[in-house]
Formats: C-alpha cells, structure tokens, sequence
C-alpha cells in the first residue's frame, strides 16, 4: 500500500485479485471463462477465452456493482471507461466494512478531475486521465471486512462501462482509515456566502485531495477567495487559511503567463488540467478543472473537519468582488469509521452540466 518504491522489494503474505466484466468476483483461474457478454458477437469465430465479456451495459435508472470483495484487504488501482456522454450522469459509490451507506458518493467524472464531460490530460501521482477518457485511480482504498463499488446510471440512456479493479487481499488495516469522497455543488454560489466543500465530518483523520470544477459566471478574475481549513476545536476561524484560489493549486498570479492566457498544467500532486474557453456562441462561460493531493502533506485532524472556499472577483477602487459562481467540488478523506456526515446524494440535474451543445430544441 506503501508509494515509496523502496516498499516494493518487501515480500507480503497478501494476493493480488482482480475484478473485471471478464472476472466478475476475482476468483483464482475465473478469468475469460465467460460464453456470453458485450464481446459474444465479435469473438463468434474464436470462441471462448476471446474477449467475450470486456464490459457491462448499465440500463438507464439502473446500479451496476462492479466489485464485491470479502475479507481485508485493499483496492491497489481502479481503470474505467465509458463514453463522455455519461461523466456526469454516473454515480460511483464506494462501501467498506458491512456499511450501508456508502463513503465514496460522487460523479463518475469529477472523481477522476473531469467535471466539465470534456476530456483533459490528467498526469497525477492518484488520478491519471489518458485518451479518450482512460481513467485511472491509485488512491489506496482499504477496507477491513469487506468491499462493495457500484456505478448508478441516472440518466435515460443505457451506459457501456469497461472497467478493471485490482485488490491486495489479506493483510492487517486496522490501523488504516477508510477513503471517503464527497461531491457539492453550488450554482450559482449563494451571495457573499463560501462554497462548502466537507462540513460535519467528525471522527480521526486526514485530509488528502480537493478536485474544483469552476465556471465563471461573470467576466473578470474569479480565484482570489481564500481556502481555509477549520480542524477539531475551531470556530469562526480557520487553523489553515490560504492566500488565494489560484495559490491552492500551486499556481499564481491569475495562471496567466503572458500572452498565452490562462496556461493549462497538470503533476504529481497539483493541476490545473482543463480551460474550457467561450466559443463565441452557446458555451459562453470560461470553465476550469483544478486538483491539489495533500499526499506529501495530509491535513490530520483529531475529531472533527470543515472546509470551503470563497468566490472572489475584484471591482473598481481595488475592492474585492463576491461571485456567485458555479462551482462543484470532490472532496477526499481518510477516516476512522466507513461512514460520515455527507451532503444529499447527487441527482441528474444537480450534476447536469451545459456545455453549449445547441439552442432551443425545435418542433
């Protein structure tokens, strides 16, 4: 579970399964056993063995459970891919241990830093995003008596899903926590209010990654708010206060090298993959993508966690703005219990994304 590569050489009493359409519990030898599948018609002439089942389709209204794992042991990489029609209209869920509610609630595609349902290159140490929406999770996800990930479809079209989860099974986690992610929206923002991005949590744990979808509502500058980090006794306000948006994710001065604009950029722990620009027409608003993973530097809490971000223009006389933007963030969380306090679950129209595809529909 160890990132030091010098771990690599140290000999575990623990297996690697994996889970796939092709193996759908793990067994030892169940792989590409399956006679029928998404593939059947294509491999008619070679038979089994022959990519017969490399995918599912999730009816519309409908969850697919990708993987349900016994025991202890931990989720090492999780590769999944579907069109871009459906990354906003998937819901990935993770449960550990028995629970019933589950500690991953986010949409399929700000998971993996894809807000917007358009694809940019992600190259992070957690999250790797590859053509043509090759998605890739390393975030260690252990559990101590059981696993269960599912993909809910609440769209009214039927989703093809491919998809690989490789688990370490056996060893001790009892002294790991428990991965959670947690997905808010505000659109627009509320009037001189911050955007919440993990409020109520209680309990022993650490902070690790934030994933900001960002459209501009308004024209001008929109990343001065502070972010700012309330851990266990605080009250008005925060331990952790930043200097700015753009300072969060590592960038400055507005990420804007002059004469380029706005500059995608995307490493190891921090990016701004993705600048949706206005095309003139119906995608009117400048939209971005942003990721900070605190994994070199967790934000440890002992009993209780909040976080949220302002919104922040400038106006005349060098005053600040508030904005009412649209902003949608993931939060991750390593914590003591499978369980914690979490916003509603998302809906089709609270994720629904309007990327400028068209006008008015015409009779």
């Amino acid at each position: 579970m160890s990132s030091d590569p010098g771990s690599l050489a140290r000999l575990r009493r623990t297996v690697t399964r994996s889970i796939s359409p092709e193996n759908p519990d793990g067994a030892p030898g169940g792989g590409g056993r399956a006679t029928e599948g998404t593939g059947a018609h294509s491999a008619r002439d070679l038979g089994r063995g022959w990519k017969v089942s490399p995918s599912v389709d999730v009816a519309a209204g409908e969850t697919l459970t990708l993987g349900e794992i016994d025991g202890a042991g931990v989720i090492t990489h999780l590769w999944i891919t579907t069109h871009t029609d459906h990354w906003r209209t998937l819901v990935l869920r993770a449960y550990w241990d028995g629970a019933e509610e589950p500690a991953i609630e986010v949409p399929y595609g700000d998971f993996f830093c894809q807000g917007w349902g358009v694809f940019s290159q992600v190259s992070s140490q957690m999250i790797a995003v590859n053509p043509h929406g090759g998605f890739n999770s390393y975030w260690p996800m252990p559990f101590r008596t059981g696993a269960r990930l599912t993909l809910e479809n609440v769209s009214e079209q039927p989703a093809r899903v491919y998809f690989q989860i490789t688990v370490e099974q056996g060893g001790d986690h009892s002294q790991d926590g428990c991965l959670h992610a947690q997905w808010r929206r505000s659109n627009p923002l509320e009037d001189r209010t911050p955007h919440v991005i993990v409020d109520g949590v209680q309990g022993h744990g650490q902070y690790v990654g934030t994933y900001l979808a960002w459209g501009a509502n308004s024209p001008g500058w929109w990343g001065e708010g502070e972010v700012k980090f309330y851990l266990d006794d605080d009250g008005e306000f925060p331990t952790i206060c930043g200097t700015g948006t753009e300072d969060y994710f590592g960038g400055a001065w507005n990420f804007d090298v002059p004469g380029a604009g706005y500059t995608p950029y995307t490493t190891p722990y921090l990016g701004m993959p993705q600048v949706i620009r206005p095309d003139g027409l119906y995608a009117s608003q400048q939209r971005f993508g942003m990721y900070r993973w605190h994994v070199a530097d967790p934000i440890r809490f002992a009993h209780a966690l909040r976080v949220d971000v302002q919104a922040l223009g400038w106006r005349s006389g060098g005053r600040y703005l508030p904005l009412r933007d649209d902003i949608a963030s993931t939060a991750l969380f390593y914590l003591d219990a499978p369980v914690a306090a979490r916003p509603p679950a998302p809906t089709a129209d609270a994720m629904e994304i309007h990327t400028g595809t068209g006008g008015a529909p015409r009779a």
